[in-house]
């Protein structure tokens, strides 16, 4: 089956999961910035990866907007994030970001990043900033706010590429 991976990356971890899955897949890969450009109807998959931002995913009104277009075609978003992939947080957050229509028409997957503040942004960085102050400030944190504190105190990596099983199995079947 003819596959495109499309991604939006701000630091690289999803560049990473991106190119692991096309290069698993056999699939062709490009930014975001790229595919805009291209006429994605020869593809019998599409898939589209992007970054968490506030419990959303970034760009993915691009990817949402060509739904229909792409009628007929195996749809598979894929997140990546810096939460560890046993969050609970995980499946409510990528149910929210589509429609009752869009989510039967797609399948999403998560995929645990990390940090680079190296290669924030300055607005993301500006965010994880006053997120950090406003998780130190709390009196009484619970032990979950603790260890978040501790995690996104520095850059740091989890990817790997077992987590692109699942992405895989789908594009298969």
């Amino acid at each position: 089956m003819k596959t495109i991976v499309v991604y939006n990356s701000q630091t690289g971890f999803t560049e990473r999961y991106a190119k692991w899955i096309a290069e698993a897949a056999q699939a062709d890969c490009l930014p975001l910035s790229e595919a805009k450009k291209r006429d994605l109807a020869p593809y019998k998959a599409i898939v589209f990866g992007s970054w968490a931002c506030a419990g959303g995913i970034s760009k993915l009104n691009w990817f949402k907007s060509n739904m229909d277009k792409w009628a007929g075609r195996k749809l598979v978003v894929f997140c990546v994030g810096a939460s560890p992939m046993d969050s609970p947080d995980i499946a409510p957050a990528l149910r929210q970001s589509f429609t009752e229509s869009e989510f039967a028409k797609v399948k999403a997957f998560y995929c645990p990043g990390g940090l680079n503040y190296e290669k924030m942004s300055a607005p993301s960085r500006l965010m994880m900033k006053m997120f950090r102050k406003a998780l130190q400030a709390k009196k009484d944190k619970t032990e979950d706010q603790r260890e978040m504190l501790r995690i996104i105190s520095a850059s740091y990596d989890i990817s790997d590429r077992k987590y692109i099983q699942p992405i895989l199995e789908c594009l298969r079947n």
